[in-house]
């Protein structure tokens, strides 16, 4: 007997498992049953595996009968194309269905018509099907490792900047990036025009040259041309809004947009108003850097006592002005004002600031090999061809033979000879000969078939003694940016509970030093810098000599005593960490008792 499972479920056993699931089967390829629904039987692990839950990743197939003939014929094709029949015509005729994970176990797919056996149960719309819509848009996908073709295919579609609406100038996204100058790929493949990647590209087409660089490229670090750059290469906008809300709070408070007043509790520094119209809100184009004043607004006292009643001038009053982020800047590009679905006035400011590459700047190309700049160079210094082609982006060879991206070098190939010709490459995964007519095209045009050109140096005017790789090939710039993630701090702010300083960039945080950082620095002989680091949340605790319980320190009377020994004892000041005081007095909440032994320092 097998087990039978329903979306996981124990539903019964049968002694037939091969009838119930052609009976299944030939019950959904009529139509009487979802098309969603899958089932095969797994006889290795003796169950019979019915599933219909959500969730599940399902692609579509031809359907071949017992002679191996598609059940997708040409007569069908003409129909479709004359719009008598449509997609979901070919499921319910049982021509096409859509198989899971599961039911694939149980078929025999082909990947094209050549070489359909009687064996075969199914054969592929289209090879390129077998991957989804971000990997086949990484050309060659079938010449590099499955690893890369996903790395490529999440830089691509994730991470790398382009045009992402054309209503970019009207939205107030979270943030955005909006490349300059995007280009559609020479080297393309079938998804390409048909998902628009090349009417909204992310990218743009780099002449490339594969050669070590004086160490500046290694480690998948690259070399980039500054002439390229200055030129406009992966030029790119930034934009980030910020929002303030005019709330209401109860008893007839509110929140003010304005200039704030220097009575004002928290005032800031007076220069960091300083791009505020007379509404309290920064002038459109305005040059605003790290910490300055965007919306100007004030609010009422967080705790409202008997007193506050009869003070409510400026003075209680506190600055909860909106601030440009810490280490960022740029220009003051929109301002929307609105309001809120409660009737609140709310202000929206956003601010553009213009990127251009720089040392640390990530790129990929579509094959997953990523890395950042590690070098401007000038264009006179760059190599040159004998027929003064400069390239781009020097990328380091090491970084090929290990990823064994064989499809980066292809397209770096197809697209200096689609560049060269005038014409878009097809490079679809799967397909038959992908390179043929490529090493024709560039003999044609005088250069050698294998890619490789004889290089000069630019720094020294002496020519390479090997030849050098060199072409076309699509690259991403990625949203990692080097000036969103630069930080450094020396004294700052602190949390309330340890007083130690705070974590992350965006709250001026401090750089967290762990056992490992320790050891480097003790290695490097700078151990006194380990109390730099060690101290920082020192605090002088006075301890009680007698009983070892931390004591009090009575300000009013400036009195030190012991809570358990009372003021007869010796109370000792002992320098200590706070977080450890902290520890002490969560001891004490649980009745432990922490007692303290003081000894002489000498």
């Amino acid at each position: 007997m097998v087990d039978v499972y329903l979306n996981g479920r124990l539903v019964g056993k049968t002694d037939s498992p091969e009838e119930i699931t052609e009976k299944v089967r030939n019950l959904r390829r009529k139509g009487l049953l979802t098309s969603e629904l899958n089932i095969s039987f797994l006889p290795q692990e003796d169950e019979v595996r019915i599933n219909a839950d959500g969730g599940r990743i399902q692609r579509p197939l031809i359907i071949l009968d017992k002679d191996g003939k598609p059940q997708l014929n040409e007569k069908d094709i003409e129909r479709i194309k004359k719009g008598e029949l449509k997609w979901s015509d070919l499921i319910c005729l049982g021509k096409v269905e859509y198989m899971d994970t599961d039911e694939e176990e149980n078929s025999f797919i082909a990947v094209d018509n050549s070489v359909i056996t009687t064996e075969h149960t199914h054969v592929e719309l289209d090879p390129l099907a077998i991957v989804g819509i971000p990997a086949s848009n990484v050309p060659y996908a079938n010449y590099s490792r499955g690893d890369r073709v996903n790395y490529g295919a999440s830089k691509g579609v994730k991470q790398a900047l382009g045009l992402y609406a054309l209503n970019y100038l009207l939205r107030m996204d979270t943030y955005s990036n909006i490349l300059h100058y995007p280009q559609s790929p020479i080297v393309r493949t079938k998804t390409t025009s048909v998902v628009g990647f090349d009417r909204h590209p992310a990218g743009q087409n780099f002449v490339v040259a594969i050669l070590a660089y004086d160490g500046y490229n290694m480690e998948d670090a690259l070399v980039i041309n500054k002439g390229s750059l200055d030129r406009g290469l992966a030029r790119s906008t930034f934009y980030r809004p910020y929002t303030a809300v005019e709330k209401r709070y109860p008893g007839g408070q509110e929140d003010g947009i304005c200039i704030p007043d220097k009575g004002v509790r928290g005032y800031r520094v007076e220069r960091v108003y300083r791009h505020l119209g007379e509404d309290g809100i920064a002038e459109l184009e305005s040059s605003v850097g790290s910490d300055d004043v965007l919306i100007g607004r004030t609010s009422p006292p967080r705790f409202l006592g008997s007193m506050s009643s009869l003070r409510m001038g400026i003075e209680n009053r506190r600055e909860t002005s909106v601030v440009v982020r810490h280490g960022e800047g740029g220009f003051v590009d929109l301002v929307a004002v609105t309001e809120d679905s409660e009737g609140n006035t709310l202000v929206k400011v956003r601010v553009r600031d213009e990127r251009i590459p720089e040392i640390g700047d990530k790129f990929s190309s579509r094959h997953g090999q990523k890395g950042v700049v590690g070098m401007i160079v000038p264009e006179e210094d760059m190599p040159f061809t004998e027929s003064g082609v400069v390239p781009d982006l020097i990328t380091n060879p090491h970084g090929i033979p290990s990823r064994m991206t064989v499809s980066q070098l292809m397209e770096i190939m197809s697209g200096k000879s689609g560049t060269l010709s005038g014409e878009f490459i097809d490079g679809s995964a799967f397909t038959e000969d992908p390179m043929k007519g490529v090493a024709e095209i560039l003999k044609r045009y005088g250069l050698k078939p294998n890619g490789k050109e004889v290089m000069v140096n630019g720094m020294t005017g002496r020519q390479y003694e090997v030849e050098i790789f060199q072409g076309l090939i699509y690259y991403h710039k990625l949203r990692h940016m080097v000036s969103n993630k630069i930080h450094a701090r020396s004294r700052g702010p602190v949390q309330i509970l340890t007083r130690q300083p705070t974590e992350g960039r965006a709250k001026k945080g401090g750089l967290r030093m762990g056992e490992m950082e320790k050891d480097c620095l003790i290695a490097h002989g700078a151990a006194l810098l380990l109390k730099e680091r060690f101290d920082s949340d020192s605090t002088v605790i006075p301890v009680c000599g007698g009983c070892g319980l931390v004591a009090v320190h009575d300000h009013i009377r400036d009195k030190l005593y012991c809570p358990m020994c009372g003021e007869a004892s010796t109370v000792y000041s002992v320098e200590m960490s706070y977080a450890f005081h902290i520890l002490l007095s969560e001891l004490l909440s649980i009745g432990i008792y922490p007692r303290l032994v003081l000894e002489d320092k000498g």
